[in-house]
Order: C-alpha cells, then sequence, then structure tokens
C-alpha cells in the first residue's frame, strides 16, 4: 500500500465517521440527547444492576468528571440515578430509571436507522466484511470492548 492510499483510507474512514456521527445526532436530537449522552446510557443499561462512575468513564474512554458531567446531565433529565454502591460506600452506582429503560430502547432504534442509512447501500457479505475489519482495527494493540 502506498502512502497516498493509507492517506486517503484514512481520510475516508474520518469522513464516513463524522457523517455517520451526523446522521446519529439527527436521529437522537427528537430525544432531546446529545450522542455521547446516548452512548453514556447504552453503557449503562449493559452494566444491568448499576455501573461506577469511574467504570462508565473507562467504558466511555473520557475522563472521570466529564463522566459526571454527562451523569449530571442524564439525572436532570430524569433518566438515571445514583446510589450508593452496597460493595464499597465511598462509591456511587449509577443506573436507569424507567424513563431512561424507556429511552435506550428508542435510541437503539435510532442508532439502527442511522446505522440502516449510512450502510443500506451495502450487501449483507459487505457489511460483515466491513465489521470485521473495524473490529480488528480497533482491538489491535490495546484489550478487547464491545461496541
Amino acid at each position: 500500500m502506498t502512502d497516498a492510499t493509507t492517506a486517503r483510507l484514512a481520510d475516508a474512514l474520518m469522513h464516513v465517521a463524522k457523517r455517520i456521527r451526523g446522521c446519529w445526532m439527527h436521529q437522537l436530537a427528537p430525544l432531546g440527547l446529545t450522542p455521547g449522552q446516548g452512548r453514556a446510557l447504552g453503557v449503562i443499561a449493559r452494566a444491568g444492576d448499576g455501573i461506577r462512575m469511574a467504570d462508565l468513564a473507562g467504558r466511555l474512554d473520557i475522563v472521570p468528571r466529564s463522566a459526571t458531567s454527562v451523569v449530571d446531565g442524564l439525572e436532570e433529565q430524569g433518566l438515571v440515578l445514583r446510589r450508593p454502591d452496597p460493595g464499597d460506600r465511598r462509591s456511587m452506582l449509577v443506573t436507569l430509571t424507567e424513563a431512561g429503560r424507556q429511552l435506550v430502547s428508542r435510541i437503539d432504534e435510532a442508532k439502527r436507522g442511522a446505522a440502516e442509512e449510512m450502510f443500506g447501500t451495502l450487501d449483507p457479505a459487505e457489511r460483515e466484511q466491513l465489521l470485521a475489519v473495524l473490529l480488528r482495527l480497533d482491538t489491535s494493540g490495546k484489550p478487547t470492548r464491545s461496541i
């Protein structure tokens, strides 16, 4: 692969990422959420009985102070609750409210809509191939994380 091809590949990937983020923002706007808030709700939902703030920050790949700001906004909207961690009274767990659980379902629909808009021109085999390549790039050189 030439340097020019590598540069074009990086540019194309960034352009597609920006397009899907823009599409997702458009889909989430009527729900009153930013993409960051949507991602946080998804992580909290997958955590089940709650997640510590530090773990949430780690899974979102943001600093703990930023996670606090995200949770503050979600809490103000009545989507999450903070409660003491029964295993460590110094820590707080973040859990979804019923409104938060309902909104996560709507977010999943919005994400599917954005993904279909972006990847709808690919046939199923191309989608599988692209997913495999992106997962390989995402996990190369660092611990495996779920999307």
